[in-house]
């Protein structure tokens, strides 16, 4: 009896809730004593069903099919009325990127990926070339006024054509680079123009070389940076050859630069207007000749002359170039080209 009753207090007693052979009570079976409030049980075995009555909760829950359905106004979107001068886009599209340049279009097209800067980069050239021809009978820093702003385009417009901008070191580099070639022409004179000129041509090859290795950039960029530097930076020493020319070469060269242009300009086929150019540029020549010591052999010069002109023009419309190209690298390339041909035919005829 002892013994029971024992057992029935160690039940009934502060640890009869310990079961050291795991038969304990499950969180879910478990009831709280009498008298106290019945709470849920937020650790109710889930499998309590299967064992005896589930728990019923008596607050409130949603009823989504109970709750009336509040009637949203369709509202409709009307887009703005688009101004005048903004631009309209396509369709969209499906096949790709269509991000691409208006000159790989015109080759996916098979279109010619060139567009000629057209009449009034053509009048800009002329009115350069004009200034150059009448400044050279004047002196050699008379003629410096127009070529230094020749040189200063040449190099702007060069970093654009390649789609370098800004690229304000470069600029700077070429431009620099075309002044110095000019302080030593006109410090060693005429006769000593191709060594002035090659001098400045090799520092500047190697300081371009040097600005790239300290750059940060990836190979590529460097590369490119490099070959566009150095470019740039030779054409622009090199239209130092009107300062060593004679200054009849560089009178009869930049009218027949100017002549060329101006008729290449004209709204005719290109094979015919190439015609129409050089021809043009030979007259020109022939009559400018005239007026100077060269005579009929400055139609041959001017012929020349405007050779190199046509293919500076011819790069400055290649890959659908922009405005500011046409007005900085279609303006100055044609005269920048042919100022080595101005040099050598005025040797040659002199």
């Amino acid at each position: 009896m002892k013994a029971l009753s024992d057992q029935q207090s160690y039940e009934g007693g502060p640890y009869s809730g310990y079961d050291p052979y795991g038969q304990q009570r499950t969180p879910g079976n478990w009831a709280p004593p009498p008298g106290q409030p019945q709470f849920p049980n937020p650790y109710a075995d889930p499998y309590g069903a299967q064992q005896g009555t589930p728990q019923q909760w008596q607050g409130q829950t949603w009823d989504t099919q109970n709750h009336a359905q509040v009637p949203v106004a369709e509202q409709t979107y009307t887009a703005p009325p688009a101004a005048e001068p903004e631009p309209a886009f396509g369709p969209a599209t499906l096949a790709g990127n269509a991000r691409i340049t208006d000159a790989q279009r015109a080759r996916l097209e098979g279109r010619s990926p060139v567009i000629e800067p057209g009449i009034q980069p053509a009048a800009l050239t002329a009115l350069l070339g004009a200034l150059l021809a009448v400044a050279a009978p004047l002196g050699s820093y008379a003629l410096v006024v127009p070529l230094v702003l020749l040189q200063a385009v040449t190099a702007a417009g060069w970093f654009r054509l390649n789609g370098m901008w800004p690229a304000r070191q470069g600029i700077a580099l070429a431009f620099l680079g075309g002044l110095v070639a000019d302080a030593a022409v006109l410090a060693a004179g005429r006769a000593q123009a191709p060594v002035a000129i090659l001098g400045p041509l090799g520092i500047w090859v190697l300081l371009a070389l040097v600005l790239q290795l300290r750059s940060h950039a990836s190979p590529d960029e460097r590369m490119y940076g490099l070959m566009a530097t150095v470019a740039s930076s030779a054409l622009a020493i090199l239209a130092t050859g009107y300062l060593g020319a004679s200054p009849a070469a560089v009178s009869v060269g930049a009218a027949a630069v100017a002549v060329a242009v101006l008729a290449r300009a004209l709204p005719m086929p290109t094979p015919v207007s190439v015609v129409v150019s050089l021809l043009a540029a030979a007259g020109a020549g022939f009559a400018v000749g005239g007026l100077t010591d060269l005579g009929s052999q400055g139609a041959a010069l001017g012929a020349g002359a405007a050779v190199c002109a046509l293919i500076g023009h011819r790069v400055a419309s290649y890959d659908y170039p922009s405005r500011f190209v046409h007005f900085t690298a279609g303006v100055a390339l044609p005269l920048a080209a042919s100022a080595p041909a101005v040099w050598l035919l005025g040797r040659v005829f002199a």
